[in-house]
């Protein structure tokens, strides 16, 4: 009988990699070929670096993005990657992406929900929706459902949504997702979708294993060296503790101050790794699977570096199972999986 995994399971596995490993260590001796990926946001930082990856390994990667230009500036000198333009925050254009690729009759064997928002001011999508919510979970749970038939097909596929450390930063508000009714925070917001993205992989995880996909979702680590810290200044950067006094970028892997070789390093392994066969669900951190960080150590929300682990209210299946049917009623969609 199939051991089924339940919270218990959210314990490291031994994976004899860690903090420092780079994408080249975690894909070494996995061959890709034949196999077809799409990399949401796989034109810059981790994005890219989880391309390049999976390219070297021989697969053919898909990578939808909002600005073809910035894409193919991004990727230029990687062959064999297609752009398709896709805006996160457009259902019409997430369909029109998905119904091309179903077309295409091609298998989809990894999805790597990568692209995400941080550190934005108050913006709505154009249904009314908190930006980090619309981009970070629902754009990708839309994606998701309409490239379903393209991941069953497959005959085991992986979902891998790239979550956070920042889920600690909030809990799912399924009272008030798009802060209506609550003064907007922007780290809340942040938060808020990244427990999303991993409450999205516990229910697609036990929806899809019968189908032959497992999902799994991560915390790359805090990699400085991306868009992602666009909006904020020198001094917070310093305060936050990625940047020496000198505005320099502080490089510790012990403490998730990663290179981006590093930093794509456990998207790439959830992607890949043999060692996760069988298993799904998970969230995973440093290539292995994360600890379950029950509060059994103080968290101050400003040194998320050194404190690892996922919450119990990011990986709970009954907020899994309310989130999926919340999801599929703000993108007025039916996901359904058989």
């Amino acid at each position: 009988m199939e051991h089924t995994h339940s919270i218990t399971s959210q314990a490291p596995i031994g994976s004899g990699f860690g903090a420092a490993s780079t994408t080249n260590d975690v894909i070494r001796g996995i061959d890709l070929t034949g196999k077809t990926a799409i990399v949401t946001g796989g034109y810059a930082g981790i994005g890219l670096e989880t391309t390049r990856a999976l390219v070297a390994a021989g697969a053919s990667v898909i990578v939808p993005a909002r600005d073809q230009q910035k894409a193919a500036k991004g990727l230029s000198g990687i062959s064999g990657v297609e752009i398709e333009e896709m805006d996160l925050m457009g259902p019409t254009s997430i369909e029109t992406f998905a119904k091309k690729f179903l077309a295409s009759g091609r298998p989809l064997h990894l999805l790597i929900n990568n692209a995400g928002i941080m550190w934005v001011p108050m913006q709505r999508d154009a249904r009314g929706y908190e930006s980090q919510l619309s981009t970070n979970h629902l754009g990708h749970f839309q994606l998701t459902a309409l490239l379903w038939p393209a991941l069953k097909k497959a005959n085991g596929a992986r979902v891998v949504n790239v979550s956070s450390w920042g889920h600690h930063y909030s809990p799912f508000i399924f009272e008030d997702p798009n802060f209506e009714h609550r003064e907007y925070e922007t780290l809340s917001g942040y938060g808020q979708s990244k427990t999303a993205n991993i409450l999205f992989t516990v229910e697609l995880d036990r929806l899809g294993k019968n189908f032959g996909v497992r999902s799994f979702t991560l915390h790359p680590g805090a990699i400085v060296d991306t868009d992602i810290k666009r909006l904020l200044s020198k001094e917070k950067l310093i305060e936050i503790g990625v940047y020496d006094a000198e505005g320099n970028t502080i490089y510790d892997a012990t403490k998730g101050l990663k290179t981006i070789a590093q930093g794509a390093s456990t998207t790439v392994w959830c992607a890949t790794s043999p060692q996760l066969n069988n298993l799904g669900g998970l969230y995973c951190e440093n290539n292995d699977v994360a600890i379950l960080d029950d509060g059994g150590h103080e968290t101050d929300r400003n040194s998320a570096l050194s404190i690892g682990g996922v919450t119990p209210y990011a990986i709970d299946p009954e907020s899994a199972a309310k989130l999926w049917k919340l999801s599929e009623e703000l993108t007025d969609l039916k996901f359904n999986v058989d």
